[in-house]
């Protein structure tokens, strides 16, 4: 089992930044590789972003490359997403994950989620 919690989410404007933290408790977090989705209101939930349980590769969905930065600090078993340059479109429930197999921009991989932190983006 692996507990997630999320948080760092909020009201913000465009252009601003938020820097959402993910504390992640049970098995070996460093062994997993972990990501981010987000949800919105009447949509799918969508891949954000990934980063292998070494912090050596990382993955991004194109409408976020560049202004987001996903990373992860294993000796904490935290995981974190940067976000800069916010955009509306960028509103949603943001969720930490971890994946145990499949690949991973694909939600039905992951097999643990955390609550969800709301992220909002005022034009």
């Amino acid at each position: 089992q692996v507990q997630l919690v999320e948080s760092g989410g909020g009201l913000v404007q465009a252009g601003g930044s938020l820097r959402l933290s993910c504390a992640a408790s049970g098995r070996t977090f460093s062994s997993y590789l972990m990501g981010w989705f987000r949800q919105a209101p009447g949509k799918e939930r969508e891949f954000v972003a990934a980063i292998r349980g070494s912090g050596g590769n990382t993955y991004y969905d194109d409408s976020v490359k560049g202004r987001f930065t996903i990373s992860r600090d294993n000796a904490k078993s935290m995981g974190y997403l940067q976000m800069n340059s916010l955009k509306p479109e960028d509103t949603a429930v943001y969720y930490c994950a971890v994946l145990l197999s499949g690949r991973y921009y694909s939600a039905s991989g992951y097999s643990y989620w955390g609550q969800g932190t709301q992220v909002t983006v005022s034009s």
